[in-house]
């Protein structure tokens, strides 16, 4: 080395790769959900109050497994029969089911058009087949939006595992460091950046206005 010059700092962070495609989750950044839709719904074929089902439901394993396509709905369905004192009427259970779609987030959704100019979206949803086939009737938009949808259930991985990252980036033939993933589950973001992503926690879609103003996405 040359005197008088000094070493390079090796503890500055390494600048971000180039974005080279986008990643959004569905539930909680293009459509809104509400879990409490379905417990006010089950709570007509339970003697549980509607606090008893709200506290004994959770995203357990089976949840899991079901997001995973590792069990059919029938069979979640039965699980919920037995967690929360359910008549096992799985029709009507599936009406609750489905009866979490509340919307879609139109302002967000505009924004994937327009960045959709400038680079490829993706789309990543934890989903199961029923629920998969809700929103692609409710929401034509929102799947239009998209080059791709991965979905868990079809994947058989799901956030925030790392593998799934990985799955989407080899199925879209990026490094993971070149697509940058917006959802709303600060566990999700954490599980991306792991899988070497960039990655946006979505709490408004101001957020990912920023994000793609950033990037010089047009908007």
């Amino acid at each position: 080395m040359s005197p008088g010059r000094r070493a390079p700092a090796t503890d500055a962070p390494a600048p971000a790769a180039a974005v080279q495609a986008l990643l959004f989750d569905l539930g909680g950044v293009l459509i809104d959900i509400d879990f409490n839709r379905a417990f006010e719904h089950w709570q007509t074929l339970s003697p549980l109050s509607l606090e008893g089902i709200r506290a004994r439901f959770s995203f357990d394993e089976a949840y899991a497994q079901h997001e995973r396509g590792e069990i059919t709905a029938d069979t979640y369905f039965a699980h919920l029969v037995q967690l929360l004192e359910l008549q096992p009427d799985h029709q009507v259970i599936a009406r609750g089911w489905n009866a979490i779609f509340i919307g879609q987030i139109s302002e967000t959704l505009a924004l994937v058009q327009a960045a959709r100019a400038y680079l490829p979206c993706y789309a990543f949803s934890n989903s199961n087949a029923a629920h998969q086939a809700a929103w692609s009737r409710l929401y034509p938009s929102v799947v239009q939006a998209f080059d791709r949808i991965f979905v868990s259930s079809d994947i058989g991985l799901r956030k925030p595992e790392r593998r799934a990252f990985e799955h989407i980036a080899g199925a879209v033939g990026l490094p993971a460091d070149a697509l940058l993933f917006f959802d709303d589950l600060a566990d999700n973001v954490a599980g991306a950046r792991t899988a070497g992503l960039q990655a946006v926690l979505v709490r408004s879609p101001a957020d990912v206005r920023a994000a793609l103003a950033a990037l010089g996405c047009g908007l």
